[in-house]
C-alpha cells in the first residue's frame, strides 16, 4: 500500500480503508462491527481492502461509543474433552456470524478458577457471557448479576439459572442409567468417576436408585483432575480386586473412562460383555469403534452449542423476560458393551 492511502501519522484510518473499496466510512464501520447488515458483495470488497491496507479498527474506542464489545466470553472445562470442543466451536461459528469475537477461558472443573477468570473478563467489558454448569461460586453468582450482561449456562438445567441455561437434567440420567441396568439383569454394578460436579451428581442419582431398585453397588473408583484411559484400567483393577460378582457391569462418567475400562479388561482377558459390562457417558467419536463398541449416553453437544448462541444473540438483541432453560434431554445408546 502506497505513503498516499495512510494518515501523516502513519496509521491506516478508516477513510484510507473507505477511499480503497470504493465506499463511505460508515460502510466500512458497518463491517467491522455489524457484517450481517451489510451485502456480500460489499463486505467483501471492504474486507478485501482493510486486509491489503493492515487497518487494525479502535474496538475500544467502538466499545466505549457504542457501549458494545462485540466480545462474548466463553469458559469451559478443559479443551481435550471433544464434547466441550465440539460445543464450544459451534458457539463460536454462530457468534461469528453475528459480528461477535469469542475470548475462551478454561476452568479445569474448579469455581474458584472460574471466579478468578470472571473478575478478569468481566473487567474487559463482553457483551454477554457462554459458561459451563450451574455450579459457582456466592463470588461469581453475585458478580455475574451485578454486571448487567446476557449470561447462558450450559451443559446443566438449575432451580435458579443466572439468566438462561440449556442442558439436560443430569439426576434424571443417573435414573435412566439405573433403570438400564434393572431391565439387564445385572446383580451388581461399579461406577468410576472424576470429581468434575455434574459427573458427581450422576453418579450419586445412579447410587440413589440403584438402591431403590435392590441392585448391590461396589464402592466407586473415585479420581482427581481430568479423565484419563489410564485412570480407567486403574479403576478396572481397583474394582475387580472387590468383588467376585459375574457379571460386573461398570458405569463411567465419561467415555474416555469407558475406554480405559475397556482396554483393561480385554487385557486381562475377561470377555465384555460376558465378565465385564460397561456403560459410557457422551458418545464421543470413538466410542462406536471401541472393541467391543461401546454403550453410552449421547449427548448432542453441538446442538447444545447452538441453542446457547441463539438464546445469547436474543438476548443481545433485545429480548427480554424471566430465566428461561432449555432441555436438550440425552439419548440411550446402545451397542456390543452393555
Amino acid at each position: 500500500m502506497t505513503g498516499k492511502t495512510r494518515s501523516r501519522s502513519g496509521s491506516v484510518t478508516i477513510r484510507d480503508v473507505a477511499s480503497l473499496a470504493g465506499v463511505a466510512p460508515i460502510t466500512v464501520s458497518r463491517v467491522v462491527n455489524a457484517p450481517a447488515s451489510v451485502k456480500a458483495a460489499t463486505r467483501e470488497r471492504v474486507l478485501t481492502a482493510i486486509a491489503a491496507s493492515g487497518y487494525m479498527p479502535n474496538l475500544v474506542a467502538g466499545a466505549l461509543a457504542s457501549n458494545r464489545s462485540r466480545l462474548v466470553a466463553v469458559l469451559v472445562p478443559m479443551l481435550t474433552n471433544p464434547l466441550f470442543a465440539d460445543s464450544y466451536q459451534a458457539v463460536a461459528e454462530r457468534l461469528a456470524q453475528a459480528g461477535y469475537q469469542v475470548l475462551l477461558g478454561v476452568t479445569g472443573h474448579d469455581p474458584r478458577h472460574e471466579e478468578a477468570l470472571l473478575a478478569t473478563i468481566l473487567s474487559r467489558r463482553p457483551d454477554g457471557l457462554i459458561l459451563t454448569g450451574v455450579d459457582h461460586t456466592p463470588a461469581s453468582r453475585a458478580r455475574l448479576q451485578a454486571a448487567g450482561v446476557p449470561v447462558v449456562e450450559t451443559w446443566d438445567l438449575s432451580a435458579e439459572p443466572i439468566d438462561q441455561a440449556v442442558g439436560f437434567h443430569h439426576e434424571a440420567v443417573g435414573a435412566l442409567l439405573a433403570k438400564r441396568a434393572n431391565a439387564g439383569g445385572y446383580a451388581q454394578v461399579a461406577q468410576v468417576a472424576v470429581d468434575d460436579p455434574r459427573g458427581t451428581r450422576r453418579r450419586l442419582s445412579l447410587s440413589q436408585a440403584l438402591a431403590t431398585l435392590g441392585i448391590a453397588e461396589t464402592a466407586p473408583a473415585l479420581f482427581t483432575g481430568l479423565p484419563s484411559l489410564e485412570q480407567g484400567r486403574q479403576a478396572l483393577c481397583q474394582l475387580l480386586a472387590q468383588t467376585k460378582v459375574r457379571p460386573l457391569l461398570v458405569v463411567c462418567t465419561s467415555d474416555t473412562l469407558a475406554h480405559g475400562v475397556l482396554t483393561e479388561a480385554l487385557a486381562q482377558g475377561l470377555a465384555v460383555p460376558g465378565d465385564v459390562a460397561v456403560i459410557g457417558f457422551g458418545d464421543m467419536a470413538f466410542a462406536a469403534h471401541t472393541l467391543p463398541a461401546l454403550t453410552t449416553i449421547r449427548v448432542d453437544a453441538t446442538a447444545l452449542g447452538h441453542t446457547a448462541a441463539e438464546l445469547l444473540l436474543a438476548r443481545l438483541a433485545g429480548s427480554d423476560g424471566e430465566p428461561q432453560q432449555r432441555d436438550l434431554g440425552v439419548e440411550w445408546v446402545e451397542r456390543a458393551s452393555a
